[in-house]
């Protein structure tokens, strides 16, 4: 587990958290109202915000390559310029579709990346973030894959591939995900005792207490009790709900981002 870190939260000031834009999923003009949808959100959050975590999966692929990254996104890279330069604190974790991503964000954005769950301590309050891919029982050959992915030996050799290449087949994987192909059969909910992100919570939960557990990841925005005093909320998604989480520095909200929203 890692080290906590605090962050303090000024009355009056929120920190909210969002996964799963999948920017890049097919067809293209989705993806680019689904982009603008979440530059929409940002701007109206910015007043308050004192931290923004964007948990995983922001891109549906991503690739950094020493002297290019895909093309696109410019308006969210825009908005986050902007929110960094301001002074708002932005986070953001890799997801199992971004896992490729390396210092470009912290460099350019000034945005920490981090590829593990990380602990935090915010007006008082402990959290477990992270995109929550590869965690709890089962999923054994997702776990070996992602293993093999996160490998340096296959970033160096996805590295000699050309992005023109190299960018091209990984879309061509994503038309083949179950996002692109509105498969939702795997974004059921499977009960508190099937549902593994509850799981590995409720594991952690016994060796150290926890307030929240935010995860992504699963596609569903959930929000449920582990202990006593003790939830795993789940962020949900953009291709479809648009759901977020709001913290005030009490209490913890799930939220749905309508269109035309101010």
């Amino acid at each position: 587990m890692s080290v906590i870190e605090t962050i303090a939260l000024p009355t009056g000031r929120k920190v909210y958290f969002a996964s799963d834009f999948h920017l890049g999923a097919p067809p293209l003009e989705k993806s680019r109202e689904r982009e603008q949808a979440v530059v929409n959100w940002l701007q109206c959050i910015e007043a308050d915000a004192e931290v923004i975590f964007l948990v995983g999966d922001v891109f549906d692929f991503w690739f950094e390559y020493k002297r290019a990254i895909p093309k696109g996104f410019i308006r969210l890279q825009g908005k986050l310029a902007q929110l960094t330069d301001a002074g708002t604190k932005v986070v953001l974790f890799t997801g199992n579709h971004d896992m490729w991503m390396n210092d470009y964000f912290t460099q350019e954005l000034g945005i920490p990346v981090y590829r593990q769950p990380r602990q935090y301590e915010i007006g008082g309050k402990r959290f477990l973030i992270g995109h929550g891919d590869g965690l709890g029982p089962g999923d054994y050959v997702y776990k070996r894959l992602k293993q093999v992915f996160e490998n340096d030996m296959a970033r160096r050799l996805f590295r000699w591939v050309h992005p023109d290449v190299g960018i091209r087949l990984a879309h061509a994987w994503s038309h083949r995900s179950r996002i692109s192909n509105n498969e939702k059969g795997e974004d059921e909910f499977l009960g508190e005792d099937r549902e593994w992100l509850m799981l590995y919570c409720r594991e952690v939960e016994q060796r150290q207490h926890h307030d929240f557990y935010i995860f992504g990841h699963r596609h569903l925005p959930l929000d449920l009790a582990v202990a006593a005093s003790s939830r795993y909320v789940n962020l949900g998604e953009w291709v479809s709900a648009r759901t977020y989480a709001e913290f005030d520095g009490t209490d913890l909200h799930l939220k749905t981002w309508k269109s035309g929203q101010e």
